[in-house]
């Protein structure tokens, strides 16, 4: 059951590095044309479940209320679910009941939750089956940047426990907090996924949020976005903006 708590979104929440700010990139075929924060939202209001209670959690729903969507809050603690649901104007529900009636599902939970997490939300019993999964996880070691699994990729592993959902890997690259400041140059966001319907909605979301998605590939291009992060959070662990170690190309 759904529950709606609040009706006054929170002031911008803060946000732990999990995710770092992408580097200016050139814009690829395929990708969606820019809403932006602050424009006009998308002509849907899409209603769009959130699987976590973190800081990005908090930080996407809030963009995405302030962009016109219903979102609903769903984690392990029904008590901490509430709480944020309260402060955003969001709905607060189980993840067994997370998927019903969305348009999209959004698993914003530290690496090591996701399969708890998937299995509550009825993942391997059809739960998700035709639902845009947007995973925004980062499986990196936020020490050294190596991946934390030997072979295929977290959005991949999700894909496998989720029976017939759509999976799209987006998002993973910019901590939350970032989609609630202003910004002056595009934010490219790198997505994949092998279903084009899922990651025509999932770009509208990215939209939203303010940035331009751009489709590189499908679910198996997963784990070359995941190494990217890995990548920036190496680079950031030496005090470099990862910005500055990418060729300007255009």
């Amino acid at each position: 059951m759904r529950q709606q708590i609040g009706d006054e979104p929170d002031p911008a929440v803060g946000d732990e590095v999990v995710a770092v700010v992408a580097p200016h990139a050139s814009i690829l075929p395929g990708w969606f044309p820019p809403i932006g924060r602050n424009r006009l939202p998308s002509v849907d209001d899409m209603k769009i479940s959130i699987l976590g209670t973190g800081n990005m959690a908090a930080a996407v729903a809030q963009a995405w209320i302030g962009a016109g969507h219903t979102v609903t809050i769903a984690g392990r603690s029904a008590d901490k679910a509430a709480e944020l649901a309260g402060r955003l104007g969001a709905y607060a529900a189980a993840p067994s009941d997370a998927a019903a009636g969305a348009d999209a599902v959004v698993v914003a939970v530290s690496w090591d939750g996701v399969p708890d997490m998937i299995e509550l939300a009825g993942g391997s019993r059809g739960a998700l089956r035709g639902v845009p999964v947007l995973d925004c996880t980062n499986p990196v070691d936020f020490g050294t940047g190596a991946h934390r699994l030997a072979t295929g990729s977290a959005a991949e592993t999700i894909a496998a426990q989720a029976t017939g959902a759509s999976v799209v890997k987006a998002l993973h690259l910019y901590a939350g907090q970032m989609w609630l400041t202003s910004q002056e140059r595009p934010r490219v966001v790198a997505m994949c996924g092998d279903d084009e319907a899922a990651l025509d909605v999932v770009g509208r979301l990215v939209t939203d949020l303010g940035g331009t998605p751009v489709a590189v590939g499908g679910l198996d291009h997963a784990r070359q976005l995941e190494e990217a992060a890995g990548f920036v959070v190496s680079l950031y662990g030496k005090g470099v903006d990862p910005s500055t170690a990418i060729p300007s190309v255009g």
